[in-house]
């Protein structure tokens, strides 16, 4: 379980990557699954501190975040069985397997999304401003989420010539596409995390989000090994679904920026702004 890689082009070193992390009454917990946890803590506990400005509680946020993991562990399995049913068709036993791998993000993010949704109606709570919060908790949790694929030598690209090409266990320099998802991400969180004190409206930091992460998701399909396609059509199910969030995000932001329809929000109490100038009580209590 230890493979070997390496940057030649950069630096004379190779790094000796075990995947497993530590036994734990004699079994192994891989390193995949300890980043994971790291990067769902992390991005938990950054939307819960920001919470109360986005008119919204902490504790009704909490449980929202409680209810929505196992919903997103669910929606990767559930995304990536579908995209390799012929597999799993012929293979049923393995589809629980979620322990041999098998994971696909963006069904994780629409089961989370879902949840939120369901969530907040049934209890008259602010959908807007929750899927805003998600949205930067979803690029900071897949920042750091992108290294378990680096401890698994995983989620690369063809091969490169690139001075920054990767190579696994001796084979030919790839493009590290773990690496350039994660510095994406990065870029986005922290501008997010920048423009979320001067947003417009609710629901603007989700746009964002879903147009940054579909844009270079659409352009690293083009470089990944590991695609998940559609059926037989030889088209890949998270590039066109990359390419579809950009364009409808990128769409729709332009229209609410261009004409102005849209309910401004008291950035000192995350609330829109009511028609008398005023703002609607904060709490995650105002229904979107």
């Amino acid at each position: 379980m230890i493979n070997d890689i390496s940057f030649p082009g950069l630096f004379d070193k190779t790094f000796s990557v075990n995947r497993v992390a530590f036994t734990l009454f004699g079994k192994p917990i891989m390193w995949y699954g300890v980043i994971l946890a790291a990067a769902f803590l992390l991005a938990s506990a950054y939307v819960l501190r920001r919470a109360p400005k986005f008119n919204w509680k902490s504790e009704p946020f909490l449980d929202m975040i409680l209810w929505g993991l196992p919903a997103g562990v669910i929606g990767c399995r559930v995304y990536y069985v579908i995209n390799e049913w012929d597999y799993y068709r012929a293979n049923p036993k393995e589809i629980i397997a979620i322990w041999n791998g098998g994971l696909g993000m963006y069904g994780g993010i629409i089961a989370a999304v879902i949840t939120v949704l369901i969530y907040c109606k049934r209890h008259k709570t602010d959908i807007l401003s929750a899927v805003d919060l998600v949205g930067m908790g979803f690029c900071l949790a897949q920042c750091i989420g992108r290294w378990a694929n680096f401890i698994n030598a995983e989620a690369h690209g063809g091969e490169t010539s690139l001075p920054w090409g990767m190579v696994i266990n001796g084979a030919a320099p790839v493009h590290p596409t773990f690496l350039y998802e994660s510095l994406w991400t990065l870029a986005g969180f922290l501008f997010l995390h920048w423009y979320s004190k001067r947003r417009k409206f609710r629901g603007e930091l989700a746009l964002m989000y879903a147009g940054w992460y579909g844009l270079i998701r659409f352009l690293l399909e083009f470089l990944r090994t590991d695609s998940l396609y559609i059926g037989n059509t030889g088209l890949k199910a998270s590039q066109l679904l990359g390419g579809a969030c950009f364009v409808v995000s990128a769409a729709l932001l332009l229209y609410f920026h261009l004409t102005k329809k849209y309910r401004p929000i008291d950035l000192s109490t995350g609330a829109p702004v009511s028609a008398d100038g005023g703002s609607a009580a904060s709490g995650g209590t105002q229904n979107a």
